[in-house]
């Protein structure tokens, strides 16, 4: 049994606990009105399995000893009540579908560790909730994480638990990367070799790019497109939206080794190139021409087919760190230029960025792009992932697009956790579990209207040095607690909030991580296990991360 105050993220209001409770028993049943079916399948197949419980229907709206759940178009969306009546049961009331299923993940936490389990450990045992009434909404509709698979392979089943993870943190956006130059992981049937051979390097870079290290292992995989469908719609189930990523014009490289006509064939010879096999920004860029269009339309076809615009309505193209150049010394690239009338190398990119977005936009969706789509003017409708700090998202916002705020400073979940040696393979900027925990997606002094275009906030996971699923889960956590918590609840300013209460609730928090299995980061630093000694990082603070 938790206490309502060891819950995370916080709740914006919480009455309780009172005398007595409701016990979670053999006898306890299950009502779900018209349109909460979903939550109440989860609630089965993670409750049910946790205790051994059959929580069989009922239906009976008035039912007693009953997990009941509930929708009010009174509330918003993603609001919930919920309801500890003693000798009654549980009521979850939601504004949408996606409230009762965030009320049902609070039900969990109040349930103890135990309920993270996937079959009970005490069999027999009684557990109870105390009575108590929960109110709560999240500040904010975008709360997301991005996993970069490109880098890194993770196989399907470690996406889905990965899914369960955001929406155990009442997440509920999830950034898929998922091409780059060391890697292109999403099958596109009328391109085959782009995962034949862009799916696949001969070797990785072991540490970061300084690194004189290698693992000679051969790295790669890729997702079918019924894994992808299957990976979305097991993401609606818990409401959560996937943001897929498709890198144009830049982070090409595995693409162009597929396919060579895609690159800049006057100045390279893009014949000879291979999918990279380390870090960092990338020279070698799509070529400006129609056939490179029509390619990737193409691609962005089959995309569009694969994440449907109900779960799906963002498609996310990258644009970011695109060297120009080639295209200073590519002929052919500086004769587009002379033809579009864009001036110069930024308006070529410009004009790649617009092109996709009013393609999407005439198909129903929107471009979101990292912040370098701000150069050479950004495309009506686009909206903006404010990487590189605040200003991409202050200057975004105050001209009256939509902003993810994802400052690298802050919430790049690569950056080590400590200083020290003890760190396994530092990169980049010191970031605490107390530093998330202090940021705040809106920077001060900002306009109330451009305040009012900022969507949210989302952690970004880049795993060049993440080899496996056990060093995704060290860097992830327990950071991706404090943001969720940042992302959701409505808390005091940064200087003013109280990070030894939220220690406090971390202790349990702790137990439900490994309850679940999650290799995190312990609090008194990383197990033998989890360091790696001899491998080079970027160990000074303060140095600019890789991406």
């Amino acid at each position: 049994m938790t206490h309502p105050m060891d819950l995370i993220p916080a709740p914006a209001r919480a009455e309780g606990p009172h005398h007595g409770g409701f016990l979670l028993d053999e006898r306890t049943t299950l009502s779900a009105a018209t349109g909460t079916e979903t939550t109440a399948r989860w609630l089965r197949n993670t409750l049910g399995a946790a205790f051994g419980l059959p929580l069989r229907d009922t239906a009976d709206e008035n039912a007693t000893h009953s997990i009941r759940l509930r929708l009010d178009e009174t509330l918003a969306p993603e609001a919930y009540r919920l309801d500890v009546v003693t000798d009654q049961g549980v009521e979850i009331t939601g504004g949408g579908p996606a409230g009762v299923f965030w009320g049902a993940q609070t039900l969990r936490q109040l349930l103890g560790p135990d309920a993270f389990r996937g079959a009970p450990v005490r069999q027999g045992a009684v557990t109870a909730v105390t009575a108590q009434t929960i109110e709560d909404a999240p500040r904010f509709a975008w709360r997301g994480l991005l996993l970069d698979v490109a880098r890194h392979f993770l196989p399907k089943d470690d996406v889905l638990r990965y899914l369960d993870l955001l929406a155990a943190h009442k997440l509920n956006v999830f950034h898929f990367h998922l091409t780059d130059d060391q890697g292109w992981r999403i099958e596109i049937k009328r391109h085959p070799r782009l995962t034949e051979v862009g799916a696949w390097r001969s070797r990785s870079k072991w540490g970061h790019r300084a690194s004189p290290l290698w693992d000679d292992t051969p790295h790669g995989g890729f997702y079918t497109q019924d894994d992808i469908r299957e990976i979305v719609a097991y993401a609606a189930e818990r409401h959560i939206t996937v943001v897929p990523e498709i890198d144009l014009p830049g982070h090409a490289q595995a693409a162009i080794a597929a396919y060579p006509e895609l690159g800049n064939t006057d100045v390279v010879d893009t014949a000879a190139l291979t999918v990279w096999d380390t870090w960092g920004v990338n020279p070698n860029v799509l070529a400006p021409t129609e056939a490179v269009l029509r390619f990737y339309e193409g691609v962005l076809e089959e995309v569009l087919d694969l994440f449907p615009a109900a779960v799906s309505p963002f498609v996310h193209i990258g644009g970011d760190e695109c060297p120009k150049d080639q295209w200073k010394a590519s002929p052919a690239a500086q004769a587009r230029i002379e033809e579009l009338g864009v001036g110069d190398e930024d308006g070529l990119q410009s004009w790649f960025i617009r092109h996709f977005d009013r393609w999407l936009t005439s198909r129903g969706r929107r471009l979101i792009g990292w912040d370098e789509i701000l150069e050479g003017g950004l495309a009506e409708g686009a909206a903006v992932s404010s990487w590189r700090g605040y200003a991409g998202g202050i200057t975004a916002a105050e001209a009256g697009h939509d902003v993810v705020m994802c400052p690298e400073q802050q919430v790049y979940l690569d950056h080590r956790q400590a200083p020290g040696e003890d760190e396994p393979m530092p990169i980049g900027y010191v970031r605490t579990l107390e530093d998330v925990y202090r940021f705040d997606p809106v920077p001060p002094g900002i306009s109330p209207e451009a305040a009012a275009h900022i969507l949210g906030t989302q952690a970004n996971v880049w795993t060049e040095v993440m080899e496996n699923r056990a060093r995704v889960d060290y860097q992830v956590f327990p950071r991706l607690a404090a943001f969720a918590e940042v992302a959701w609840s409505a808390l005091p300013a940064p200087d003013e909030r109280d990070y030894p209460g939220f220690e406090r609730r971390m202790g349990t928090h702790y137990r439900r991580l490994d309850a679940l299995g999650v290799d995190y980061r312990p609090p008194a630093g990383p197990h033998p296990w989890q360091r790696r000694p001899g491998v080079l990082g970027r160990p000074l603070e303060g140095a600019p991360p890789i991406v």
